[in-house]
């Protein structure tokens, strides 16, 4: 059954009431609250009588809660956790459910996500990137069939999100920084717009986690070698089949060069079996998705800055268009691309933090 969300409280108050519930005790509760991202959903760790849990804390305003009054569901997040569960992908245990709270207690995996874990050992990156290409690929043969209830099902990356996401970039990227576009740029702009929805919306879709990267792939070491465990899936939709390679190679908070990446394409087209000119076109489809997804990145971080308040994530805006005009420079074969990029060069300055 759903629960609805009861008065909202201090954050810390609720969690303490809920690990009381949980534990059985009533001792004080000691909460550390951790460095989160770009949502307004807070984690705190928290010990238990033996060992720790990670409290999540979703506040009422958020679209978690608004997605569960609007389809009468569970949580996307709990309902995606289990689905990648049965098909064999690593994702953290639910300790205990208390929605009407608001918080979830959920496995601690400790603090080494992929992006921390190759800030202590850069030697590793090829190895774990590695890992997580074969596992994306593992994940997408068994996600094939999704059920037909699933909540993934009910959502897409079709025509109107993707044209959306590129004009979030072109408010929050170009005109809030002041650039005024002039009718024909507006054109210009438009006109790549169109192409980029209408190509991407017309390709395959299936099972997309929508931010697999390396601040969302939590990294432990075992007897037979590191394991990735995914994170932050509650977003998960229909897309192409390399939109999570996209944000997993075009990562703002990483660099790579594109040798690397042509590897790590390469490898993904190994574990899908697919011919040569399969692989080139996984190629063309990757960076035709990199110049949507990232132009997106890009206003969205100018956006959390200015409606958020947060600004910890300006300083990603200019690698993010790096990332946008080296897909572009791949596209030039495509006149709405090519025009897109010399509008784009002529008109952006650095984004001031």
């Amino acid at each position: 059954m759903v629960q609805t969300r009861l008065v909202a409280e201090d954050p810390l108050a609720t969690i303490a009431q809920v690990v009381s519930r949980y534990s059985g005790r009533n001792d004080p509760v000691s909460a550390e609250e951790l460095r989160g991202g770009a949502s307004t959903r807070r984690f705190f760790r928290v010990r238990l009588t033996e060992g720790t849990a990670i409290a999540m804390h979703v506040p009422g305003q958020s679209q978690e809660i608004a997605k569960v009054a609007d389809h009468g569901r569970r949580w996307p997040f709990l309902e995606v956790r289990d689905l990648l569960a049965a098909h064999g992908v690593r994702v953290p245990t639910i300790m205990h459910e208390a929605c009407a709270d608001g918080v979830l207690l959920v496995e601690d995996l400790g603090d080494h996500t992929l992006a921390n874990y190759l800030v202590e050992f850069p030697e590793q990156r090829e190895l774990l990137y590695r890992i997580a290409v074969r596992d994306l690929a593992v994940a997408q043969r068994a996600l094939a069939d999704l059920p037909g209830d699933c909540i993934v099902r009910a959502r897409s990356f079709d025509y109107d999100l993707l044209l959306w996401e590129v004009e979030h970039f072109r408010e929050w990227g170009i005109e809030a920084q002041g650039i005024e576009l002039d009718e024909r740029d507006r054109t210009t702009f438009d006109t790549a717009a169109d192409f980029l929805a209408r190509t991407i919306s017309g390709w395959p879709r299936g099972f997309v986690h929508r931010d697999y990267q390396s601040r969302n792939l939590m990294v432990t070491v075992a007897p037979d070698g590191p394991h990735l465990t995914w994170i932050d899936f509650q977003d998960a939709l229909l897309g192409p089949r390399v939109y999570d390679l996209v944000a997993l190679l075009t990562d703002s908070y990483q660099r790579f060069s594109r040798e690397f990446v042509e590897a790590r394409l390469d490898e993904y087209a190994q574990h899908l079996g697919l011919s040569a000119s399969e692989r080139r076109q996984v190629g063309e489809e990757f960076d035709t998705i990199t110049v949507q997804r990232k132009l997106k990145d890009a206003g969205r971080f100018v956006f959390i800055d200015r409606v958020n308040k947060n600004p910890d994530f300006l300083r990603f805006v200019e690698p993010t268009l790096v990332k946008v005009r080296a897909g572009l420079n791949r596209l030039t074969h495509h006149r709405p691309l090519a025009e897109l990029s010399v509008l784009l060069d002529r008109v952006l300055r650095p984004v001031e933090s």
